[in-house]
């Protein structure tokens, strides 16, 4: 689907920025299960906490996972911020299930920044702590992104 053919309409439109992955995803996957088409805007501003170190060697050993007799067996992560977001939600729906999940996640949509189409809609809120509080430490999935290899 091309940005010219998306009517910014009949989309629930959530924002990424400064927003946990995880409690976006999971509010996210329960909007897509009801049969509602969902758009994530500025996706590489998302939040994964903990300590940058381990989520990075985490998602790195990710990356690294092959299955000797046939790689392409392999599980796939990307490495672009908007499609590790649509991944993250992925895991969040019962995607090898045919009627809900892959119909579900085929009404995603995830984008880098805000794309003309959904200038002037106004994102969902969530209810999700500042980064600032968080005791742990952050790492916003742009970051990540960048740090498992991703270039602009």
């Amino acid at each position: 689907m091309l940005m010219d053919e998306i009517n910014a309409k009949e989309f629930e439109v959530f924002d990424g920025k400064d927003k946990i992955l995880g409690r976006l995803a999971s509010t996210v996957a329960k909007r897509l299960l009801t049969g509602k088409k969902v758009a994530i805007i500025n996706a590489e501003m998302a939040i994964i906490s903990g300590d940058r170190k381990g989520i990075k060697r985490k998602y790195k050993v990710r990356l690294d996972l092959q299955e000797k007799e046939n790689p392409e067996h392999s599980p796939y992560w990307p490495r672009r911020p908007d499609m590790l977001v649509k991944r993250v939600v992925r895991g969040m729906l019962p995607y090898k299930k045919r009627t809900a999940g892959k119909e579900a996640y085929r009404n995603l949509r995830v984008f880098i920044g805000v794309p003309p189409a959904f200038k002037d809609v106004k994102p969902i809120e969530i209810e999700t702590k500042n980064p600032k509080q968080l005791y742990v430490g952050h790492v916003k999935v742009g970051e990540l992104a960048q740090l498992l290899g991703y270039t602009k």
